[in-house]
């Protein structure tokens, strides 16, 4: 299989915390550290959500701001995706960071359960997160918790609401939402495949589940998501060091399927992205 496999490293995310891993990125220029660490082990896009002093999300779009400028300064070519994700602000607050034209911005097109409260993405918000994003030029990464929000990608994709080639990850290990099942994985692949012949596809795994739904993904020729975001250790016993170490075990994975790891300029052609 030659098909290069793009890696996307999560490096903060909305809930860790440095008591479960000091190595976890909390302010900006620790983002731009830890972010340029695990863009020379191999990861081609960058998810990024921000925080502030005290370590709670934030979606103070000054601080995105500065870290796509320190992004875009030590990581060329990388592409700088910012989460819209129900965490870091409410409503229209989740979107406010779009005019800052990143490459991708993650959108959640429907709710679900997650471990405390409900994910709620009421039908209003996602048309007008998806509206910002065509304003602003910025591609959807459609994350997928539950299999009704890939059939309304499809929906969005083929009225307009999404344009161009789908990139959709499914996101699985969540508590109370999709467990890591290999069964709905195979389904989830050729429900994309069905809907939405020519989107790229992704999977992320949630805590211990991240590795195995890396090397599903990789396995069946899609691409894979890793970081400190969605897991802070690197087995059971241990934690990991940086957000770079958990991309190096995704190449490792790579390297065992005979996958090429996608350049940030290969990672750009595959998902119509400007260079």
């Amino acid at each position: 299989m030659s098909k290069p496999c793009i890696i996307c490293v999560a490096i903060t995310g909305s809930v860790p915390r440095k008591a479960n891993n000091p190595a976890l990125p909390i302010t900006v220029s620790e983002q731009i550290e830890s972010t340029q660490q695990a863009f020379e082990a191999g990861a081609a896009i960058c998810h990024a959500h921000v925080r502030n002093d005290d370590e709670t999300p934030s979606s103070d779009p000054e601080k995105f701001a500065r870290l796509k400028e320190g992004l875009e300064k030590h990581c060329p070519g990388m592409i700088i995706q910012f989460s819209t994700g129900g965490r870091s602000g409410a409503g229209r607050e989740r979107g406010g960071m779009l005019p800052l034209r990143p490459d991708m911005a993650s959108l959640s097109v429907g709710s679900n359960n997650f471990p405390t409260r409900v994910y709620e993405n009421p039908p209003e918000l996602v048309d007008w997160l998806a509206s910002e994003m065509r304003t602003y030029g910025v591609k959807p990464e459609i994350e997928a918790f539950d299999l009704s929000h890939i059939h309304q990608a499809a929906i969005m994709n083929k009225d307009g609401r999404i344009p161009g080639d789908i990139y959709i990850q499914f996101v699985m290990g969540v508590k109370n939402a999709m467990p890591a099942d290999k069964e709905v994985f195979d389904f989830y692949v050729k429900t994309v495949e069905r809907l939405m012949p020519t989107a790229q596809w992704c999977a992320a795994g949630i805590g211990p589940n991240q590795i195995v739904l890396n090397e599903w993904s990789i396995a069946a020729g899609g691409h894979a998501r890793t970081g400190l975001e969605d897991n802070v250790r690197i087995d059971k016993d241990t934690l990991a060091k940086s957000n770079a170490a958990l991309v190096k075990r995704a190449v490792e994975i790579c390297e065992r399927y005979e996958r090429p790891v996608a350049t940030p300029q290969q990672a750009r052609e595959l998902l119509g992205l400007a260079a």
